[in-house]
């Protein structure tokens, strides 16, 4: 089944973004502030290069009680390759990525460079319009 609506429609445009060079504990409270799990890591040229997740602070986290101290940039402790829905995706195509996913939300792309995020309780809102 197809639809006519794409990731696009039903994207969240004002995403909370990091830059790999942020301190972490300065990205950690960048999350906790906007009370959200997880930021899209973008380069200077809005280039999606990676993915801060609360998991990925608590490895960093786990590795500083070790050395009592929690340093180091973003870039050292992000997820890398991230898996991404393009704007034009199928809103259909984008419930089977969740599907087949264990994620809550993705990143959005076009020509490569981060455009919004769609998490589950968009393509819910999307599923409630098509039928």
């Amino acid at each position: 089944m197809k639809s006519t609506r794409t990731a696009r429609d039903y994207m969240a445009n004002d995403v909370v973004v990091l830059k790999p060079d942020t301190e972490l504990h300065r990205a950690m409270r960048v999350l906790l502030d906007n009370n959200i799990s997880g930021a899209p890591v973008v380069d200077g040229q809005g280039n999606l290069v990676g993915l801060l997740t609360e998991k990925d602070c608590f490895k960093a986290a786990f590795e500083a009680s070790y050395h009592k101290e929690l340093t180091g940039a973003v870039s050292q402790y992000m997820s890398t390759p991230v898996e991404t829905i393009d704007a034009e995706t199928d809103i259909v195509e984008v419930v089977e990525h969740f599907l087949r996913d264990r994620y809550r939300r993705f990143p959005v792309v076009a020509d490569g460079r981060l455009v919004g995020q769609i998490s589950r309780r968009d393509v819910l809102r999307a599923l409630e319009d098509l039928w």
